[in-house]
């Protein structure tokens, strides 16, 4: 064989293994991300939160599902889920059964474009330009998402969508405050703006998107941890450069895991953060478009994170 016909055949196989790999493994290895956020007075108890975003399901999709359901065994103290839960018409019902265990414990939840509407088969190339239609602007299907929201406040958890709760946890007085997803336009945080509570222990700010001008104001308002999701991590990464993409204005190399977060930090390493920077936790998120199936070097996740006080040791074992 010639050799340029060699290499062309080597290029073809690879990119043959890499879309198997892709479509039929990864999208599938579900896994659970720890962190320890050392955000809490001295002396408080440790809290564990679990993160859930992006879990775009469809009803037989019943090996997430399951996975899903099995998270309740992590046993945390919180629940936080930052939205686009569903990516089929019929979801909703698939969706409640599988965060079912998890409306059990205390928790709370925002929004995203994937609750409010239908995922559309679009170029993935429109993901490098953000002016391309969203929600209602696409056409898309309006998706139940009262039936939803109905099912999650029926369990307990606090709707943030542009709102500003509080509660206590394990002796924690948690302020939380969210908005509606900013990938649509939706978010409100005027409605909400203000100084973090002096009398919480911790104030933290929710939403979907992490667009930099609500995490700015959440983060001057005094809001020490801020979760989002939106971004698929990247969905599909290059081995060693990370995420190409992050369908907002988020610097790509926020698009997955815990950073530190300012005003004006977008671009910026955390090593430059002051020593009053919030904590951002973007989910690289557990799902996909239904017409996008795949991921590649960015598994799909859930996140467990660990609230302490500063002097808590992360290495101990809780």
């Amino acid at each position: 064989m010639h050799p340029a016909a060699r290499a062309a055949a080597a290029v073809t196989a690879a990119g043959a293994g890499a879309l198997a790999w892709a479509s039929l493994v990864e999208r599938n290895w579900y896994a659970v991300r720890r962190a320890t956020l050392p955000v809490l007075p001295d002396g408080a108890t440790p809290v564990r939160v679990l993160h859930i975003s992006d879990l775009h399901l469809v009803p037989r999709q019943e090996r997430r599902i399951a996975w899903v359901r099995g998270l309740a065994s992590l046993e945390p103290d919180f629940v936080v889920n930052t939205g686009d839960n569903c990516s089929d018409l019929d979801a909703v019902p698939a969706v409640l059964r599988a965060m079912e265990p998890l409306l059990h414990l205390p928790g709370a939840f925002v929004l995203g474009s994937n609750d409010y509407f239908a995922p559309t088969a679009k170029n993935p190339l429109l993901y490098f330009n953000r002016s391309h239609p969203r929600g209602s602007e696409s056409q898309a299907d309006e998706l139940p998402w009262r039936e939803l929201v109905a099912g999650f406040t029926s369990g307990g958890w606090l709707d943030l969508t542009n709102a500003r709760r509080s509660l206590t946890v394990r002796g924690l007085d948690l302020e939380l405050v969210g908005v509606d997803d900013p990938h649509l336009g939706y978010d409100r945080y005027p409605a909400v703006a203000g100084p973090a509570d002096p009398a919480a222990d911790l104030t933290m700010g929710v939403l979907h998107a992490p667009y930099t001008h609500v995490l700015d104001a959440m983060a001057a308002d005094g809001a020490r941890v801020l979760l989002a999701g939106h971004t698929h991590g990247g969905q599909l990464c290059v081995p060693g450069y990370g995420a190409l993409v992050t369908n907002c204005d988020l610097d790509r190399r926020r698009a997955k895991g815990v950073s530190r977060w300012w005003p004006g930090a977008n671009g910026q390493r955390s090593t430059s953060a002051p020593c009053d920077a919030a904590w951002l936790e973007v989910s690289a998120g557990l799902g996909h478009n239904k017409y996008t199936p795949v991921r590649f070097a960015c598994r799909p996740e859930a996140t467990l994170l660990t609230l302490a006080p500063a002097s808590w040791d992360s290495g101990r074992t809780l």
